[in-house]
């Protein structure tokens, strides 16, 4: 067998799996899926990290996971399906993990951190063999992915100073915003 069909194959697979499983994830939050808390669970979820109102935060989080999950399995419009794993991954790293080891059994944000290099690899990655992007010709230009990259540095941004006009959470219901986070945040 050829060896750069091999290599090929190398990307394809991590971006198939990686795509299917941020898919997943997404559709536990849009859907309830596979045990997911759904639009409800997750608009709560949402608005105990004091992202407020949590229901548009909740279909920004669940169509970046699960349409970026879907065109980065698919290999389709790339940039745009890494992008929407990073800008979740990166919300999810700030609102719900930060602060805490970096290890996921401590609550910390090593999935999203590795989904976050997972998608960056494929997004500076020209498309593989495999991908619909190259089996139909379909090339979109260097400066969308950069594009992206600010537009979602800029929204982590924009909560983390929506934050700071919030008043802060009653003492009594931090314990039990911890649990929750640990229950519904995932990777």
């Amino acid at each position: 067998m050829n060896t750069s069909k091999i290599n090929e194959a190398a990307p394809m697979i991590v971006r198939v799996v990686q795509g299917s499983l941020m898919a997943g994830h997404g559709a536990q939050k849009l859907f309830g899926s596979f045990g997911g808390p759904g639009l409800e669970g997750t608009s709560g979820f949402m608005e105990m990290l004091g992202m407020r109102p949590g229901r548009p935060w909740a279909y920004l989080a669940g169509l970046s996971e699960f349409a970026g999950g879907v065109l980065t399995a698919l290999g389709m419009f790339n940039p745009l399906g890494p992008l929407g794993v990073i800008g979740s991954m990166a919300m999810a790293t700030r609102k719900a993990h930060w602060g805490k080891p970096i290890w996921v059994t401590e609550g910390g944000a090593e999935l999203p951190v590795l989904n976050i290099a997972i998608s960056t690899a494929l997004m500076i990655r020209e498309p593989d063999r495999y991908s619909l992007d190259r089996v139909l010709g379909i090339r979109l230009p260097r400066w969308v992915g950069l594009v992206g990259l600010v537009g979602i540095i800029l929204t982590v941004l924009y909560t983390e100073l929506e934050a700071e006009e919030t008043p802060e959470q009653e003492d009594g219901q931090e314990g039990a915003q911890d649990e929750a986070r640990e229950d519904l945040a995932g990777p």
